[in-house]
C-alpha cells in the first residue's frame, strides 16, 4: 500500500517538475507613475487556472494523511476550475473522479471535466456538500472537500507556494515588497496561504480580499458572524460563497472590498484592451479592487507596488462575460464602469459611477 502512495507522490512531483512557474508581469498604468501593478498569471497552469495549485495540494494532503489509496474514488463538490484540476490529477494517478455539480452546469464545464475522464453527478445546488459526503461514504471514496481543507493543504511557509513565488519574482523590482496583495476568495485557501506567509516572513505587505455580490465573506469579515447565509450564489465563478466556508481565515485579512458584479465584468473588458488578452471574471473582481487601492495611494502621494492575479483565462467565458447579448439579458450595463476605469487610467482618480 505504501509503495503505491510513494509512486503516486512521485508522479505528482514529476508533473510539477515538468511545469514552469507562472509569470508575474507588470501592467503599465498611465497615471500611476510611482505605483506599479503586477499580475500573477495563473491561467498558464496545465489546467488553466489558479485551482491547479489547490488540486495538487489537496491530492498531496490526502496521500500523506492516508486518505487516498490505490483505487480510491475521489469526490469533490465543484462545477468549475477545481473540478477540472482535480480530474487532471485523478487521471494522473489512475483514480476515478466524480464532480458533484449543480443541475444546469454549462456544457463547457462538463466537457472540461470529462476530458480528464471525470464524471459529473448532478444535484440541486443546495445539496452539493451533503451529496458529496454521501457518495464518498457509499463508495468508500475520499471527499476532497476543498472548502474545508484548502487552508491547511498548502504549506504556507514555502515549498514554492503562490506567496513564495510572488515575493521571489518581485525581488528585483523597484518596490520589491508590495504595499498590498489583492486576491479573491472562493475556498479561502489562497488568501490564507498569502496572509500566513506575509506574517511568517515579517513583511509589511497588507492583504486585501475582493469579494463579489451575493457572497457572505465581506459581511463575515465585518461582523464575525460565521452563521451568515446568502439566498443567492455568486455570479463571479471561482470566488464568493453563500455561506462562510471553514477555509476562509478572516483573521489574517487586513481589508476587504466588495465589488459589484457589473464592475468585475467591465474590468475584464477594460483589461482586454489594456493587456490584449481576455481574463476570467474573478480577475476583474481582483483588479477592480486593486485599482481602488492604487487610486487611494495616488491621492495620498504614496509610492510602491500592488500585486494581484489573473485567475483563469477569459476563453472559458466567451458565451457569458464576453457576450454582449448575455450581459444585456442579465441587465448588466458595463458602459458607466468602463468610463470610470478609463478615467482612472488617464487621471489616477476613481470617480463615482
Amino acid at each position: 500500500m505504501r509503495d503505491w502512495v510513494n509512486q503516486a507522490i512521485t508522479r505528482i512531483e514529476a508533473d510539477f517538475k515538468r511545469s514552469s512557474d507562472t509569470h508575474l508581469f507588470k501592467v503599465e498604468l498611465h497615471a500611476a507613475k510611482n505605483i506599479a501593478l503586477y499580475l500573477k498569471d495563473e491561467s498558464t497552469h496545465p489546467t488553466g487556472s489558479l485551482k491547479h495549485r489547490l488540486a495538487r495540494s489537496l491530492f498531496l494532503y490526502g496521500l500523506c494523511n492516508g486518505l487516498i489509496k490505490e483505487n480510491t474514488p475521489i469526490i469533490e463538490s465543484s462545477s468549475g476550475s477545481t473540478a477540472i484540476s482535480e480530474a487532471y490529477f485523478a487521471k494522473l494517478l489512475d483514480l476515478p473522479f466524480i464532480a458533484v455539480v449543480p443541475k444546469g452546469t454549462s456544457r463547457e464545464k462538463i466537457d472540461k471535466i470529462t476530458f480528464y475522464d471525470g464524471r459529473c453527478h448532478f444535484v440541486e445546488p443546495r445539496d452539493i456538500y451533503s451529496e458529496s459526503a454521501r457518495l464518498a461514504a457509499e463508495m468508500g471514496g475520499h471527499y476532497m472537500d476543498q472548502f474545508t481543507y484548502a487552508e491547511r493543504a498548502t504549506d504556507w511557509r514555502g515549498n514554492n507556494n503562490i506567496a513564495e513565488s510572488i515575493f521571489s519574482q518581485m525581488s528585483m523590482e523597484p518596490a520589491p515588497i508590495p504595499d498590498w496583495v489583492v486576491v479573491g476568495a472562493g475556498t479561502g485557501g489562497t488568501s490564507a496561504t498569502i496572509g500566513r506567509f506575509i506574517r511568517y516572513k515579517c513583511l509589511s505587505t497588507k492583504l486585501c480580499v475582493a469579494d463579489p455580490e451575493n457572497s457572505v465573506f465581506f459581511d463575515y469579515f465585518q461582523t464575525g458572524d460565521a452563521t451568515l447565509v446568502s439566498e443567492h450564489s455568486s455570479r463571479i465563478e471561482g470566488i464568493g460563497r453563500p455561506r462562510v466556508e471553514p477555509s476562509f481565515v478572516s483573521s489574517i485579512v487586513d481589508r476587504m472590498i466588495q465589488v459589484p458584479d457589473v464592475a468585475s465584468y467591465a474590468t475584464i473588458h477594460f483589461l482586454e484592451k489594456l493587456l490584449n488578452r481576455r481574463c476570467g471574471g474573478s480577475t476583474g473582481t481582483n483588479v477592480y479592487a486593486a485599482f481602488q487601492i492604487i487610486a487611494e495611494m495616488i491621492a495620498q502621494n504614496q509610492e510602491g507596488s500592488v500585486v494581484s492575479m489573473i485567475c483563469d483565462a477569459g476563453e472559458r467565458y466567451l458565451n457569458t462575460y464576453y457576450s454582449e447579448q448575455w450581459l444585456e439579458d442579465k441587465g448588466f450595463d458595463i458602459a458607466p464602469y468602463l468610463g470610470q476605469l478609463e478615467e482612472f487610467y488617464e487621471t489616477g482618480v476613481m470617480g463615482p459611477v
